[in-house]
Order: structure tokens, then sequence, then C-alpha cells
């Protein structure tokens, strides 16, 4: 060990190692500094970041806590304008005539001269029947009519003369009266003969068969080459009248009075028809009549309303939603149908006045599905049209006009 430190002692008074020695020792030290600042700085610099990091946080919070406590809402705005008021009801499309026709003869079909489906007007011909029968019948009884028509006029001369024989007294009055009997019986012969002739007429026409009324045909029932029976069961077809068409309805007794009261002025009463969704309108048209008893078993009397159906929309036993108007109220206070609430039995809305909600009850007086006129609301006051889960008496809001698509469906005033 003496060795070791004698011998380190030996090198450092050696002039070359002190110098090494000298420069070795501040190299060291220059490089602890600078780990040491380095270190120093990186912590620096994270603390630093995490503050900044904690500041923003908190201001971001700020913010979300601000914003959340502002609610955005829709909204409509309260208007002036009529609105109708409507009873809904149930009703079923029935044809003013559905017309079966049956043969009243009988022979084989000849031809058919409409198609399926086809739209045939009053007169139109249908069917032909084998008419030959019916010819020879009709010819028998015009000759037979002819025949005692000649009968007749030759007693008819007879009894002139045996008229004038009779002034003469050529004749004895028994001879006369006589002849006046076979003038009256030869006169009844030809009335019957007569009858027969038209009968026969009669029926030489049911071989050709019209369309008693305008309509439309249904399915085929007979074929060229049938044979059809008179007095039958089946029908050789049947037309059923669409235009125009009736709707028949169902409405509740309560509402009887006031629809009276608008009949008894004379005022005709407008009926529109919707779909079996109450979405699509199909019709429009005007209240016709109404039955003359009430259902006692539903309380209700039965409406008909016409329809002139020049686009066929309505079928015949269709199901529909009838919507009768009774009244108009002028100048009433419309909203949108999709901001007003409902509480058990109570309406109500929240009105947005300077960014604040205030929760309003209303009165609604009647609706079309996306406006509603009520009571309650001034012209002009502003009605939240959605975010209602979040709004409650004293909710600041943000307002945000719906768009024009939204506005529309909303009824919205453009």
């Amino acid at each position: 060990m003496s060795e070791y430190l004698g011998e380190s002692e030996e090198k450092l008074t050696q002039p070359g190692f002190a110098q090494q020695v000298a420069i070795a020792k501040p190299t060291s030290r220059s490089k602890s500094k600078r780990v040491v600042v380095i270190l120093f700085g990186a912590t620096l610099a994270l603390g630093t970041f995490f503050a900044l990091r904690s500041q923003k946080h908190k201001v971001d919070s700020t913010v979300a806590g601000a914003e959340d406590y502002s609610v955005i809402v829709h909204f409509g705005t309260a208007y002036q304008g009529d609105m109708g008021v409507y009873i809904d009801a149930l009703g079923t499309v029935t044809p003013i005539s559905t017309v079966n026709i049956y043969s009243q003869v009988s022979g084989q079909v000849l031809a058919v001269h409409y198609r399926e489906g086809e739209i045939v007007h009053k007169g139109d011909p249908l069917l032909d029947i084998d008419p030959r029968p019916y010819q020879a019948q009709l010819q028998q009884a015009e000759g037979l009519l002819d025949h005692d028509r000649g009968v007749l006029k030759q007693a008819e001369i007879d009894l002139a003369r045996y008229r004038e024989a009779f002034t003469s007294h050529a004749v004895a009055k028994q001879i006369l009266d006589d002849q006046e009997q076979a003038v009256v019986q030869d006169q009844g012969a030809v009335k019957y003969d007569l009858g027969q002739a038209q009968y026969a007429e009669a029926q030489l026409s049911y071989c050709h068969i019209t369309a008693p009324t305008s309509g439309r045909v249904g399915l085929r029932l007979v074929d060229s080459g049938n044979t059809v029976f008179a007095g039958s069961a089946n029908a050789l077809l049947v037309i059923t009248q669409l235009q125009p068409i009736t709707v028949v309805f169902n409405v509740a007794e309560d509402h009887l009075g006031e629809v009276q009261t608008q009949l008894r002025q004379h005022k005709p009463l407008a009926v529109e028809v919707f779909d079996r969704s109450a979405v699509t309108k199909l019709a429009a048209g005007s209240l016709l009549t109404l039955d003359n008893q009430i259902d006692t078993s539903t309380g209700t009397v039965r409406f008909r309303g016409e329809f002139d159906n020049r686009d066929l929309s309505l079928f015949p036993n269709q199901f529909v939603n009838a919507r009768l108007l009774v009244k108009t109220l002028k100048g009433s206070v419309l909203i949108p149908s999709a901001a007003i609430q409902r509480n058990g039995t109570q309406a109500f809305v929240f009105v947005v006045d300077k960014n604040i909600v205030t929760v309003r009850n209303i009165t609604e007086q009647s609706t079309d599905g996306n406006t509603t006129a009520v009571n309650g609301l001034r012209v002009g006051e502003m009605v939240a049209l959605s975010s209602f889960d979040k709004l409650q008496e004293g909710t600041p809001v943000k307002v945000e006009p719906s768009s024009q698509k939204a506005s529309v469906n909303a009824g919205v005033q453009p």
C-alpha cells in the first residue's frame, strides 16, 4: 500500500501527469454541473407543464359547466290565424248504388261486350242472349193481334149495318144487341192480343242487356256460350257506382246538437277523409245527410258525406278516417302541436322569455294535427319545441330557431 501511495505521489510530481490531472478535474465538475442544470430545467419544465394543464383543466371545467348550465332549445312562435273545429270519426266508403244484374230470360249467351273492371256508362251494351225464341213468340203474338183486329173490324161493319137496318125495322132489336156484344168481345180479344205482343216484345228486349247505371264492372261471372236461366240466384255481373260516392261514418250523439244547428241555418258542412293512418288526405266533399235515429247500442248517429271521387281515390268498402268541419274559429292564437305537453289532464307549454323558461298552462280549442288553437298565450310569444326533459320553471336556455323543414312539420308560421 505504501508502495502504491509512493508511486502515486511520484507520478503526481511528474510534470506531464500533473497537467493531465489539472485538466481532468475541471472537466468532471463541469459535467456534474451540466447534469444538475439539465435535471433542474427538466423538473422546472414538467412543473410548469402540469401547472398549465391543471389551470387549463379548471378553465375548461368552468366553460363546460357554463355550457351545461344553458340548455339549447328550438322554438316556435305563437301567431294569429283561423282554425277549424272538427269532429273525427271512423267511416266506410259506401257507393250510392250497387246493381246486381240477373237474366230475365233463358237462353245461350251469344256475346259479352264488357271487360273486367271497365268503367261503363248508362246504356252501354253488356251481354247478348240468343233472341230467336223470343222473336218467334213476338211474331206469333203480332199475327194473332192482326187476326183479331180483322175480326173486330168485320164485327164493327156488321154492327153498322144492323143499326141501319134496325132504323128501317128490317131486323129485330135482339139481333142488334147481339151484334153490339160481339163487337165488345172482339175488342177484348184485340186488347189481350196486344198485351201478348207487348209481353213478347219485352221478353225480346231482355235478350240485349245494357248498363242501367254508370259505374265499374266487377269480375266476369259468365262467358260467351254459357246458358243462363230466368230467375237464377246467380248474377250475370255487378256494377258499382263510383262517381259520385259516399262515406258513412258514426258520430257521437253529444255532437248532434252543434251539427243540427249548422244544418238548420242551411250551411254546407265540409267533410274530409284520410287513409287508414290518418296521414294522407284522400278526398274532400260535403255532408249529404244524417240518419233519422240514434243507435242505442253505440250512442252514435250515422252521417253520410258525398264526394265527387274524380280521381277514383275512394274505393267501395274502404276503411277511412273522416273529419267533419263544424265551425271555424276566427283570429285564434295558433302554436305548433309539438310544443304542447301534458301533465295528467292539464296541457301546458314552456314559454321562453329572455332566455328563461316559464311553465304556462293552456287550454286547447281545436287542432288540425300540426297546429293547435289555444287559450292562455299571446301572439308573438315563443314556445319550446325540444329538450323538454331538461326544462323546468326558471331554466336558463339558449334558443335556436328550427330549420325550415322542421318548422313546416311542426306547424310553425313561416
